[in-house]
């Protein structure tokens, strides 16, 4: 039926009518917080690219988390910045690393607190990059060894997911290999399964100090261009036993996140990255958007797309606002 028997419009004019045919509401629960902890006792170093986010020494992660438990969000995926690094990254599959200290403390004092950690190399090595390098690039089958081996270290330490980031093939293979034969059985893998080698994580590598001191990461993170790629990607990773599978960034690759949720109906996390974050925050500072505003589109619009789950340095704003909607 056509207008003007059809008015489409019928359904805008009032709010109450329009909060009941709203088709995307962003909750609470979607929301996992991205935190930076770092080596030392009383440090808050402010990111200067990520208004708001701090590098924070184990003790004051810990009061952050309460902060993140307070507004409603109750996951948190962890980066660590280490005091040593190594040409291999193995500084992060010891007991004590930094990464695992903060499990183990913010565990104590938040039990129920769901803790994501993320497994890779780059902030651990020497060279920035995420693995092992071999005649000038990663060596793909020996950095393997070690993700395993820092993911076991992990779940030790009291975390409940791991997420590996480095985009190594076959890595989620073998992690899965590797937690069953400790005895991590129940413990779930979020692969980044579809990561893209993006311009947009530029101020997270000033976060994470993770910048590699020479090329790039493009021989192993996916060429932006490819759509179809990151399909057999996410089909890798799910055949070797992902649980939940994840597409980054999130803002310039909403038909990525829409493909892998109609391809494969799969629980799919999306990550709302640094540089996405940093822009909004920036243009709110100048008064060129209104930045609430702006922030609830943007999670909503990734919603949307299909993702389950948002990575997002916005969490604990969005919960704000969508706590006081209630």
């Amino acid at each position: 039926m056509a207008f003007p028997q059809t008015r489409l419009r019928r359904l805008r004019y009032n709010s109450v009518l329009r909060d009941m045919v709203t088709e995307t509401k962003l909750s609470v629960d979607d929301l996992i917080m991205p935190l930076f902890v770092c080596a030392g006792t009383n440090i808050k170093n402010p990111i200067s690219s990520m208004p708001g986010n701090y590098q924070l020494s184990v003790e004051l992660l810990v009061e952050e988390c309460k902060k993140v438990v307070a507004a409603g969000v109750r996951a948190v995926l962890l980066f660590g910045i280490p005091a040593e690094k190594d040409e291999h990254g193995l500084v992060a599959c010891q007991h004590n690393s930094i990464v695992q200290t903060a499990i183990r403390a913010i565990k104590k004092e938040l039990p129920n607190l769901y803790i994501v950690a993320d497994v890779c190399n780059c902030e651990y090595t020497t060279h920035g990059h995420c693995g092992t390098i071999i005649d000038g690039d990663v060596d793909n089958d020996s950095t393997l060894a070690t993700l395993a081996k820092q993911s076991v270290s992990l779940a030790e330490a009291g975390a409940d997911m791991i997420a590996p980031s480095d985009m190594m093939d076959g890595r989620v293979g073998s992690i899965r290999k590797a937690l069953d034969e400790a005895h991590f059985e129940k413990i779930p893998i979020m692969s980044y399964a579809a990561k893209y080698a993006s311009g947009f994580y530029g101020p997270f590598r000033e976060a994470a100090e993770s910048a590699p001191k020479f090329g790039n990461r493009a021989t192993y993170q996916m060429n932006p261009a490819n759509s179809n790629e990151a399909m057999r990607e996410v089909a890798a990773d799910i055949e070797e036993g992902a649980d939940l599978v994840m597409v980054k960034p999130a803002l310039s690759y909403l038909d990525i996140i829409y493909r892998v949720k109609t391809e494969f109906n799969m629980p799919v996390a999306a990550y709302n990255v640094s540089g996405e974050f940093s822009m909004v925050k920036a243009a709110g500072a100048n008064n060129w958007i209104d930045e609430a505003r702006v922030m609830m589109e943007v999670l909503t619009s990734i919603k949307r797309a299909g993702a389950d789950i948002i990575i997002t340095y916005h969490a604990v704003d969005a919960a704000n606002i969508i706590n006081a909607m209630k």
